[in-house]
């Protein structure tokens, strides 16, 4: 993600809402944004507010490899769900579950008030990916050992 200082109106609008500088440029560059073709698990829930994500893993043993995300939501939830994936890749299936809002709040530096749930969102689909992935690893494990 780049450095430089986000520009134009869409800036002024998202900084005048309470949105950082960081959080803006996940919004406008949306990095992570997009879905993986040999995804290992893929993931999607619906927020209160309506808005989507949907995750997609690349796990190599337990080690996140590769996500991306699809977001149909706000500036709030594109920012969310991008530094989110950022959080998550290179690490393990336990240090990723354990990513809490604390963490996506440093990563993103400020959201405003209002916007929490997005955040949130993006917390819960990730903790849901990799929940419904160990279950099919369960699952698999089982099976071969039958």
């Amino acid at each position: 993600m780049g450095n430089d200082q986000p520009t134009g109106d869409v800036y002024r609008m998202l900084s005048e809402s309470g949105y950082s500088d960081k959080a803006i440029r996940y919004f406008q560059e949306k990095e992570n944004i997009g879905i993986l073709q040999d995804a290992d698990q893929i993931t999607d829930l619906t927020g209160p507010c309506g808005d989507t994500m949907k995750i997609s893993l690349s796990i190599e043993g337990d080690l996140i490899e590769d996500a991306k995300i699809q977001v149909l939501g706000c500036p709030g939830a594109v920012a969310s769900g991008c530094a989110l994936i950022n959080i998550a890749k290179g690490k393990t299936i336990e240090e990723a579950g354990k990513i809490d809002l604390d963490a996506l709040y440093r990563e993103l530096e400020k959201l405003p008030d209002k916007k929490v749930h997005c955040a949130r969102l993006a917390i819960k689909t990730l903790q849901k990916a990799l929940q419904e992935y160990e279950v099919k690893r369960l699952g698999a494990g089982n099976a071969e050992t039958n």
